[in-house]
């Protein structure tokens, strides 16, 4: 039974983090996306098929909610890291299989999707602090780096590295961050 409390109190911790990531205001669109699939994540938890019924019912019309009143799809199978920020609403869409590092900054417009139709399971995975600017493309089975910065409309389908700054159509790196270590 205490398991069960504390699988709870996750639930409610995370989704007061991502309140708090969204500046406090449960009416911003970007938090009611991250706090429904915070939920989706969170059923998927339940092991009982006719327990976790009624709650995937919830999570199905929330997120077609979400999804057709902002334009942000964000599923629940997306690996979604902490206090990760939606900035504005229309139309995101964000493939199943993608992974957003702790941190990070999501703008108006942005896809992050599949590349090719024959590997439709491959999708970005964006490392911890990436901040994407508006309308911005990434496609395929690439690897944002942490830090990184990806220019408003740049279309990726390269790697980019950690503490980079990447711009253009199809996105070049701009600037590269030297460590000092």
């Amino acid at each position: 039974m205490g398991e069960k409390v504390e699988f709870n109190l996750s639930l409610w911790k995370q989704i007061e983090e991502d309140w708090i990531a969204h500046g406090c205001d449960w009416t911003k669109p970007g938090f009611r996306a991250v706090a429904i699939h915070r939920f989706g994540v969170w059923r998927m938890k339940i092991n009982s098929k006719l327990l976790r019924a009624p709650f995937s019912i919830l999570y199905n019309f929330f997120y077609r909610k979400i999804r057709n009143t902002y334009g942000i799809e964000l599923p629940c199978t997306v690996e979604l890291g902490r206090r990760v920020i939606i900035e504005h609403q229309g139309a995101i869409v964000i493939h199943g299989y993608s992974s957003i590092g702790d941190d990070s900054i999501i703008r108006q417009g942005v896809t992050l999707g599949n590349r090719y139709l024959e590997f439709p399971l491959e999708a970005p995975k964006l490392g911890k602090q990436v901040n994407v600017g508006a309308g911005a493309k990434i496609f395929g089975n690439i690897s944002i780096g942490d830090r990184a910065n990806i220019g408003a409309n740049a279309v990726v389908l390269t790697d980019i590295p950690s503490k980079s700054t990447a711009v253009g159509i199809p996105a070049k790196i701009l600037k590269k961050e030297c460590s000092q270590t």
